[in-house]
């Protein structure tokens, strides 16, 4: 193998694993605010290429405005979810709350298979896709922006989380719900607003991954299960931890299909994990928690 060919690998596994941040990030944020796995959440990628689209084709919106729109929408969707479906039953057991969203998945995935179909689609690179080369390796401009929304959205939420009163408030609700409420929060609305982004970073994770992978009605299973992957990879809970597991995992993922064969890439990725979580459970960047007796 020679540098150019492992340089293209790392970067494809940069590229993909951002994504799978960006999905790692959604299951972060309700996790932070509500302590539950939401598996809808790549339901939430999936939607976001679909509807963008769909946006150029059936209202014949510009690439930007198309991934607007997209997002705007997918994010009211993670907003009437919670309102319909997880805050009537809020008071559940957290596996009662899983397995709704386990059913939501299912209903959103059969869904897009009515609205949209089983074919296969594609929206046009952002900034043209003549590639760089660095060092007999390209790199789509594509590429560049999957990796910089990964990384903006990932400042902006550990901001967020840490400098803002809602964030704070939100963190609050998932350590003990009944103490946040007696302070004064509505612990119904940081519920709410944690879908919100949960949506949102899904969706961007959508929008920008479909110029390089072709989108479809059930791409959402695998890129869910890839982010929750990564988040449990990095640490669930840790924002950081949620996008730097997911790049591991991409990278991990683009070596072993390069290395050995593609059809052994998600059992590789998957192999390594497992082991990884025997040896630390808590993840690379999770911290390990004790129980007091």
């Amino acid at each position: 193998m020679t540098g150019g060919q492992l340089l293209q690998y790392l970067i494809s596994g940069i590229t993909v694993g951002s994504t799978y941040g960006l999905a790692g990030l959604g299951f972060t944020v309700i996790y932070n605010t509500t302590e539950i796995i939401n598996f809808a959440q790549g339901e939430f990628v999936m939607l976001g290429g679909m509807l963008a689209v769909f946006a150029m084709q059936w209202w014949g919106l510009p690439l930007p405005l198309a991934v607007l729109a997209a997002v705007a929408i997918v994010t009211a969707l993670g907003v009437l979810i919670d309102r319909l479906t997880i805050q009537p039953v809020r008071h559940r057991s957290p596996i009662t709350l899983v397995i709704i969203t386990i059913g939501i998945s299912i209903l959103l995935r059969g869904g897009a298979m009515l609205l949209f179909g089983k074919d296969t689609f594609s929206l046009p690179p952002f900034t043209g896709g003549t590639p760089l080369i660095l060092y007999d390796a390209a790199i789509l401009p594509q590429n560049l922006w999957v990796v910089g929304t990964a990384v903006c959205v990932l400042l902006a939420m550990k901001a967020f989380f840490e400098w803002s009163i809602i964030g704070k408030a939100m963190l609050a609700c998932s350590y003990d719900p009944k103490a946040a409420s007696l302070m004064g929060i509505n612990v119904g609305t940081m519920v709410t607003l944690s879908f919100a982004f949960s949506a949102l970073s899904g969706s961007l994770a959508g929008v920008i991954l479909a110029p390089i992978t072709l989108t479809s009605y059930d791409v959402g299973v695998l890129l869910g299960l890839k982010g929750f992957a990564g988040c449990i990879l990095g640490g669930l809970g840790n924002p950081f931890g949620a996008v730097a597991g997911g790049m591991i995992l991409g990278i991990i993922e683009s070596l072993g299909a390069g290395l050995l064969s593609s059809g052994y890439k998600d059992a590789i990725a998957f192999v390594i994990l497992l082991g990884l979580l025997f040896v630390r459970p808590s993840g690379l960047f999770g911290k390990k928690t004790g129980e007091r007796v």
